[in-house]
């Protein structure tokens, strides 16, 4: 793999705490990638992260859309998000990084902030957006900024359409490979961890399809329930670390260990928290067929080539989790507008299309998805370097 074009290790002068910026590959000289807060973050993890971001934007390639693919980029703080020193941390992390994003670094949420906390670190740290560097970019940029910020206010049943897209993709992603394998939804059951904005999502976009939620991990512990969980009595009672208060619990709801939701007696796994979840050691635990990476490199490579091994496929998050960053960049750019049932439609049939395609050729090369999604990956950027040049 080729270096990174920036890799950056920033070390805060109150608390001593690191923060890091990694931008993997430009293109039209700007990249993409969210910014995450968790304790032990590492420049590493945030390398690997950017390099997916890379082949994210170049699986969502179009020449026919108005969004065109920008670069692989990612930010990452050494800190747990609850804190108090959290805050303050983010303002002069992005003080910092100030340069970058005016210039080259379009980001948003990730693992342990929200997009609200992140956009109000970022004015408090003199930024106009963090997209602003995308901003030359764009044919309309005032139209476009409103288009945004209209899709930003669009609620469906409470909850924002930002918060739902990328579970609404996920989401997509399970539904596409259990009809591919003809398995009826009405009797497939889900285990996720994490009930934050994705894992959330997730689980409502699945049960709402048909499909039956019976675990869900979050700081507490697991919550199950071989019936079937009330997701959306969950989601309502969570803090916004995505916690779920247990005084919400029906009766027959059951409060098990944090590592249940792997075990759990289910068809699909979702991680959808933190990375690194699924490992060498325990993945001799995971019964499922499928998992579906909503988190950032939630299935360590050791523990994915034993699973495969053994008949567990994993939909790797390249693709399972693009849907937020596409749908930033085809609201931005004008592929879509500031309505939820045509967000929605937009991923699913983005989403279902390329994991159609991924699926594909994963069974004709003989390989796995995560390796298909590669493959395609590679194929489409020298498309986007030959149309707009090689930034590297």
């Amino acid at each position: 793999m080729p270096s990174p074009l920036l890799s950056l290790t920033w070390t805060d002068h109150v608390t001593g705490r690191q923060g890091f910026l990694v931008v993997d590959r430009l293109v039209r000289g700007v990249a993409s990638g969210g910014l995450r807060m968790r304790p032990g973050c590492t420049l590493d993890e945030v390398t690997g992260l950017a390099r997916g971001m890379t082949m994210k934007e170049a699986l969502h390639y179009d020449p026919a859309n108005r969004y065109v693919p920008l670069g692989g980029a990612k930010g990452g703080i050494d800190c747990d998000p609850r804190d108090p020193e959290a805050y303050p941390l983010l303002v002069r992390y992005l003080r910092a990084m100030r340069p970058y994003v005016e210039s080259q670094w379009t980001t948003g949420e990730d693992l342990g902030l929200s997009q609200d906390l992140v956009d109000r670190a970022a004015a408090e740290a003199g930024l106009v957006s963090t997209v602003q560097a995308v901003y030359p970019l764009l044919d309309d940029e005032a139209g476009a900024r409103r288009r945004l910020a209209d899709a930003f206010a669009v609620e469906v049943d409470g909850i924002g359409l930002d918060q739902l897209v990328g579970g609404c993709g996920v989401a997509e992603a399970a539904l596409t490979a259990l009809d591919r394998a003809g398995v009826p939804r009405g009797g497939t059951r889900v285990s996720l961890q994490g009930l934050g904005t994705m894992g959330g999502a997730t689980a409502r976009f699945l049960s709402r399809a048909g499909l039956t939620v019976v675990a869900a991990a979050d700081l507490k512990g697991t919550i199950a329930n071989p019936a079937g969980l009330d997701v959306e009595r969950l989601l309502t009672a969570r803090d916004a670390h995505g916690t779920v208060d247990r005084s919400a619990l029906r009766p027959d709801d059951l409060e098990l260990p944090g590592e249940a939701w792997l075990s759990a007696d289910a068809e699909v796994l979702v991680p959808a928290a933190v990375s690194y979840a699924v490992d060498a050691s325990n993945q001799a635990q995971v019964t499922a067929r499928w998992i579906v990476e909503a988190a950032n490199m939630p299935v360590r490579p050791e523990a994915e080539a034993l699973l495969a091994a053994r008949g567990v496929t994993v939909l790797p998050d390249v693709v399972v989790n693009s849907g937020t960053n596409a749908w930033w960049w085809w609201t931005l750019f004008g592929d879509v507008g500031a309505d939820a049932e045509e967000a929605f439609a937009y991923t699913r049939r983005s989403m279902r299309a390329l994991v159609e395609l991924m699926l594909t050729r994963a069974r004709t090369d003989g390989t796995t998805p995560r390796a298909a999604a590669h493959a395609i990956a590679a194929d489409r950027l020298p498309l986007i370097a030959r149309r707009y040049g090689w930034y590297r």
